[in-house]
């Protein structure tokens, strides 16, 4: 299965975490992992607002709020999305 970033989700779509892409430094991994960003745990896209603002993500039970830029580098095993 291919892996999509997670911003391409939509309000109310989920995906489970396949890993991180490659380019994105040590540093922010890290710390998305210890935020429960780790793979295997599935994430839903709770508010995509406008203008390209951040996005709300439930994981964990816990609520984040993550940028494009960010977002772009955690990669998701769709289930029923599409690119």
């Amino acid at each position: 299965m291919d892996s999509i970033p997670l911003w391409v989700l939509g309000t109310g779509q989920r995906a489970v975490i396949a890993g991180f892409d490659p380019a994105l430094p040590e540093a922010y991994r890290q710390r998305l992992t210890e935020m429960g960003f780790h793979g295997g745990e599935r994430v839903t896209c709770l508010r995509q607002p406008a203008f390209g603002a951040p996005r709300v993500y439930r994981v964990s039970n816990t609520v984040f709020s993550l940028d494009r830029e960010i977002a772009g580098h955690i990669l998701m095993q769709a289930e029923g999305v599409k690119a």
